[in-house]
């Protein structure tokens, strides 16, 4: 989706994404023209705004906590990475 499209799925405004961007709290896809988001992107923003809004969590917080859940994701994969590489029992 372009950047108007996830302002509004995402309910920010442009200066709390430019923002998110450079914090790299979301990292959209860039071609030569302009950059477009994904449903995860989308996700990941109410996450964000949640987590300020709602829960009051500062900067630095949000941080610690995306590069936490970021982790959780990578070692999940590399689970299912493992548990798919695992041979089956023969019976």
């Amino acid at each position: 989706m372009n950047k108007q499209q996830f302002l509004n799925n995402a309910g920010v405004e442009v200066q709390t994404l430019e923002f998110w961007i450079e914090q790299q709290w979301l990292i959209p896809d860039r071609t030569t023209a302009d950059i477009s988001f994904s449903e995860t992107d989308v996700a990941r923003a109410h996450l964000i705004r949640d987590l300020k809004a709602d829960l009051g969590v500062n900067d630095e917080g949000v941080d610690v906590i995306l590069h936490l859940v970021d982790q959780l994701h990578g070692l999940r994969k590399a689970f299912e990475q493992l548990h798919a590489d695992m041979p089956k029992p023969s019976r």
